[in-house]
């Protein structure tokens, strides 16, 4: 290391920033979320753009079909060291309490794994469809609870595309647009039916790509009403797509097992077993 890191949170703005945002976070539209402007300090984002990979410098997971196509890290050994900081502060005592306030979740708990998570970049052609995310940490067995998301393209713009959208419960229409602009961060709860994507294709100019880090949290247990069988990704598709359970690498049984309680799906499978 050449210089030293600096620890970026500070107590009193993230207090305030819970305080005042808490009501709105919990009454937000299609289910609970908020849009926060200039989140860290604009130095520290700097920095972790200026290490941010480009797609061929890492050994990128990559994902390629009808259903999404964009890469994934895959291990913190490949982030700069600026970035594991942030990405170790954002798993801090300190900033889980400033989620459990602003949520209004208690018991959080972070991924020290970012199983998921960590640096994601799509580039131009690139799309993440509407989908509901994987609801148990494959290591852990913990519900996943929140999602974190903190974009870094700096003068994006509007015809660029990449919108992050949240749509209704029914899957019939967007409910919210957000533009993924430099230290914009997203926070928002995730259950079966927090429907949200980046589903067009995106249209910036060559050379560029929607860069941005992604952090999940868990807790032990989750309130009764959102209680469902263990599932990975499941993606629904918007009036006018062509999704089927092949592109989507989300097998049928596990869509239809997601809506159909436990007891009767146990029910059916013994049933066809004789």
């Amino acid at each position: 290391m050449t210089q030293s890191l600096s620890f970026c949170l500070d107590y009193d703005y993230l207090h305030d920033l819970a305080e005042k945002n808490c009501q709105s976070y919990a009454q937000a539209k299609p289910f609970p979320h908020i849009v926060m402007d200039n989140f860290l300090p604009e130095g520290v984002l700097e920095q972790i753009l200026q290490e941010f990979p480009k797609p061929g410098e890492i050994n990128w997971q990559k994902f390629d079909a009808a259903a999404e196509k964009k890469l994934a890290s895959t291990s913190e050994l490949q982030m700069g060291e600026a970035t594991r900081f942030l990405l170790y502060q954002l798993n801090s005592s300190m900033f889980v309490r400033f989620l459990e306030k602003l949520t209004g979740i208690s018991g959080i708990i972070p991924d020290p794994h970012f199983q998921g998570g960590g640096l994601h970049q799509i580039e131009k052609g690139g799309f993440l469809k509407m989908h509901v995310d994987f609801n148990k940490h494959k290591d852990l067995g913990l519900d996943r609870r929140l999602n974190l998301l903190i974009y870094l393209n700096k003068d994006w713009q509007e015809e660029y595309g990449g919108h992050f959208e949240l749509w209704d419960r029914d899957m019939t229409h967007c409910v919210k647009k957000v533009l993924p602009i430099f230290n914009r961060c997203v926070v928002f709860s995730t259950s079966d039916f927090s429907y949200h994507g980046h589903p067009d294709p995106l249209t910036c100019p060559e050379g560029r790509t929607r860069k941005s880090l992604a952090l999940y949290y868990y807790s032990n247990g989750r309130p009764a009403e959102e209680v469902s069988n263990a599932h990975s990704t499941v993606f629904l598709a918007r009036p006018g797509d062509n999704l089927n359970s092949k592109s989507s690498s989300v097998p049928l049984k596990t869509v239809v097992k997601k809506f159909i309680p436990p007891i009767i799906f146990e029910i059916r499978q013994a049933m066809k077993k004789k």
